[in-house]
């Protein structure tokens, strides 16, 4: 569970276990905490007294949640990136238009981060909420964000994060997903066939900024049955034309 650092802060690492487990649990009380982490009741008492104090953790009787304080620096962190604000209303015409889940992704880490989800009139539930992170590898929108990505910066992505199977279908292997990320660029458009989640179908396009550098991506997802990737077909038309507005957008905002 605890994920060490070259130069680890312990007290910091531990208070950040503590409201993961939290948020991991869904709630917890302090023995339920202090047995997942493996430490002393006494300690984790500590750290949750001073995240209670400090606004971050709340209690209810004798079970402990993360705060609703984390919203507010969430928002805040997904209103830095200009290309939020800019593509919101298009995202919402991708989900009316297409009636099914329409997202905004962009790379922090290494990893996806949804920050923005619409779903149309006949969209199924997906995980696609703001601030789920994901393995770039295993999606659509994530394939488009490396294509476009320097080589170097995706070797470190790479070397650092591995490529692990989401779905028996994800790729796994290096090779298979350079010459994937070949036809991202040759197609203009990325997709990932069951390879996060198993009987769903995404595609996706990249979204660039005014000098050329790909600061998202942009995708509609549903099932594998009503999901066409067909490179000539109608929802790239879709996607292309909401690219084109965003950037235009980034480029004269």
């Amino acid at each position: 569970m605890t994920r060490e650092s070259p130069t680890p802060v312990r007290t910091t690492a531990r208070s950040f276990d503590i409201i993961e487990t939290l948020r991991e649990l869904d709630g917890a009380r302090l023995t339920e905490v202090s047995a997942h982490l493996d430490l002393p009741d006494s300690t984790v008492h500590n750290h949750l007294r001073t995240l209670v104090q400090r606004g971050y953790v709340v209690r209810d009787d004798n079970t402990y949640y993360v705060s609703l304080q984390f919203l507010d620096f969430g928002e805040y962190a997904r209103s830095r990136r200009k290309v939020y604000e800019l593509a919101k209303s298009e995202i919402d015409k991708l989900a009316d238009e297409t009636e099914e889940s329409a997202n905004l992704l962009v790379e922090e880490g290494g990893r996806g981060v949804y920050i923005y989800n619409a779903r149309g009139g006949d969209a199924i539930p997906l995980d696609t909420h703001p601030g789920k992170r994901v393995p770039l590898h295993a999606t659509a929108l994530g394939k488009a964000v490396l294509a476009y990505l320097p080589e170097s910066r995706v070797d470190e992505i790479f070397d650092r994060l591995g490529l692990p199977a989401e779905t028996p279908k994800t790729i796994t292997d290096r090779e298979e997903l350079r010459a994937e990320l070949e036809n991202v660029r040759e197609n203009g458009r990325a997709v990932d066939d069951e390879e996060r989640v198993p009987g769903i179908r995404c595609v996706a396009v990249a979204i660039k900024n005014e000098n050329g550098q790909v600061i998202g991506a942009i995708s509609v997802s549903g099932p594998t049955s009503r999901i066409d990737a067909d490179p000539d077909g109608p929802l790239l038309d879709d996607l292309l034309r909401a690219k084109n507005i965003i950037e235009l957008k980034l480029a004269h905002a």
